[in-house]
């Protein structure tokens, strides 16, 4: 494995000083890693320096026809003062299937997270240790040949940035109310839909804005074929509860494969839930909601780990969920997966990792 030269900062930032205040995104510490690719030589001179502006040609591949991928991860300070990730290894492995999609240079998945696990390390006075914070980890690679041309990338870069977040709920689980999307499509099978680039969310975009004017707070997306199937919401999986069944969409080539999802999974089938992964329409879901089948609704995710869906519009009608209220299995999986990945919890699956 190459080693990686580390080169640090002058200057060190002022840490904030209210970590209640931080926000998600706005704050980033004072190093990332970055390793540069290029044709007939592979990926190379990975090395951690200062943070700071990535020199770019203005006809850089990426700024002209999106070839990006990133993804999203966090680094936890338990108790006891220990550092850990939560299956890092899966988001590497991801990582590599969007980079398959778009037609980027495979990286090495040991190295990546090595470089993760040192940068943490460098910056780890950064990690945030009020209740519910943490340290928000983004690995990405965009392309850099100075051509404008529609061709796969002979240059590109890998970056990791590091921010320290506030807890997602500062006041407790509030259920959030969606908008099932009938005008716009995010994805389809053949698509993109399944890897984590930039586009997908350029996409989504105006569904955002439009479902927020009109008071919601997430988008529930249909599929882009017949428009009656469930795939995700905003950037989340998304689960419901019906009769005595956990449902969550299959993975049809157009739903992001959530590591949150898995471990959902995983815990929900460890405790005796019948869970099943299969196409799940919006008529069904109307249906339970009225015969009264439609327990509980969720999303899942890095960010929040955990968002209960307390509200659902479709068309003109509007369907309340649980009584606008946090579910008992909403908040089992809510607390054994932050308990884990905090380390309040012992780790039986073996998920997390430590920083050294």
């Amino acid at each position: 494995m190459a080693d990686i030269k580390i080169t640090k900062t002058a200057e060190p930032k002022t840490k904030p000083a209210d970590q209640n205040a931080l926000g998600f995104g706005k704050i980033f510490t004072d190093h990332m890693f970055l390793m540069n690719y290029d044709e007939g030589q592979g990926w190379h001179d990975p090395r951690i320096v200062p943070y700071g502006p990535i020199p770019m040609d203005p006809a850089s591949l990426c700024l002209h026809y999106g070839q990006e991928v990133f993804e999203g991860l966090k680094a936890y300070r338990t108790k006891s003062g220990k550092i850990q990730l939560f299956r890092p290894e899966k988001n590497m492995e991801r990582l590599n299937v969007s980079n398959e999609r778009l037609c980027i240079p495979e990286i090495d998945e040991e190295l990546a997270l090595e470089a993760v696990k040192a940068l943490v390390k460098l910056d780890e006075d950064w990690i945030p240790t009020a209740e519910g914070t943490s340290l928000y980890i983004r690995p990405f690679i965009f392309a850099v040949d100075p051509f404008v041309g529609v061709h796969p990338a002979k240059q590109l870069i890998f970056c990791i940035i590091l921010s320290p977040v506030g807890a997602y709920y500062p006041d407790g689980i509030n259920p959030i109310k969606i908008y099932v999307e009938q005008k716009y499509v995010r994805a389809v099978a053949g698509g993109t839909g399944y890897t984590k680039a930039g586009a997908n969310y350029a996409i989504s975009l105006k569904a955002q804005e439009e479902a927020g004017k009109e008071g919601f707070v997430q988008v529930l997306w249909l599929d882009g074929i017949e428009r009656k199937y469930i795939e995700e919401v905003g950037a989340m999986n998304v689960f419901f509860i019906i009769g005595d069944e956990v449902v969550t969409p299959s993975l049809r080539g157009s739903i992001l494969s959530g590591i949150t999802r898995m471990s959902c999974i995983e815990l929900l089938r460890s405790l005796g839930y019948t869970v099943n992964e299969r196409p799940l329409s919006i008529d069904e879901i109307i249906s339970a909601s009225e015969n009264g089948k439609l327990t509980e609704a969720f999303g899942t995710g890095t960010a929040a780990v955990i968002s209960p869906i307390g509200q659902l519009k479709y068309g003109d009608r509007t369907f309340n969920i649980n009584d606008g209220k946090i579910g008992a299995v909403s908040q089992k999986l809510y607390d054994t997966l932050t308990g884990i990945q905090w380390g309040e919890i012992e780790d039986k699956q073996g998920w997390t990792v430590t920083v050294d």
